[in-house]
């Protein structure tokens, strides 16, 4: 665990979804496939799938249709698209789970009274969906992609995490009080324009080497060490 400053009194805990807390990859990929096999065109190998993940869907599925057809027009690539948003939203589920420890360790948050939120890329109904199904009890907001609120490493949907926890636990909550919590480039970077401390977590779709590279200062292994930088 390489480790940075810790922020004192630390009330609010701000996770992105994707590579974080749930491994999402096998749906994500399938509904890519999906979508090109559709459209006539050849799927793309998985491990490219997890490259092009954490700036949005749109923009998986704009590197998918390049890299499978590279002389694509406009109307092929928003037809790749609104196949896979539609495939996706009904095929979130199939295969998705957090991974091991995340629910032991959400609990922990909750019983020691931490703010907690998700801000995701990801399509906000597929967001809503998942934290339904698996963090109803244990993250208070969720937040998905909407033509609203700018996706990250835009800080939008952090600055709006912040904003409804503070109205749903009727308090202002300080920035210099909160944590974000991701596993890529573009979480690094969200954390910094939002002007948050950021946690990276070595599991994901990104890997140590990877984030150390792109200059994060505290990574962790296993999501039992999340406490020991709070």
């Amino acid at each position: 665990m390489r480790e940075e400053r810790k922020c004192v009194g630390t009330t609010t805990l701000i996770f992105d979804l994707d590579g974080t807390l749930m491994n999402t990859l096998d749906d994500l990929h399938d509904s890519v496939s999906y979508a090109l096999q559709e459209a006539g065109l050849q799927p793309i190998p998985k491990q490219d799938t997890r490259r092009y993940l954490g700036n949005g869907v749109r923009r998986l599925v704009e590197q998918s249709v390049t890299q499978s057809c590279p002389e694509a027009d406009p109307t092929l690539r928003e037809r790749v698209f609104e196949t896979f948003r539609t495939h996706y939203v009904a095929h979130s589920m199939d295969k998705t789970a957090p991974y091991e420890g995340i629910p032991q360790v959400l609990r922990q948050c909750k019983k020691r009274g931490y703010f907690t939120a998700i801000v995701s890329n990801k399509l906000d109904p597929a967001v809503k969906d998942l934290h339904r199904a698996f963090f109803a009890d244990t993250i208070d907001v969720a937040i998905g992609e909407t033509p609203q609120v700018r996706r990250k490493p835009a800080p939008d949907m952090v600055n709006e995490a912040i904003r409804q926890l503070s109205l749903m636990h009727g308090q202002e909550i300080s920035k210099e009080r909160c944590f974000y919590i991701g596993d890529s480039e573009v979480d690094l970077l969200t954390a910094q324009n939002a002007q948050l401390p950021c946690i990276a977590v070595s599991w994901g779709f990104r890997g140590k080497a990877w984030l150390i590279e792109c200059g994060a200062k505290t990574i962790i292994d296993h999501p039992d060490q999340l406490f020991m930088c709070l």
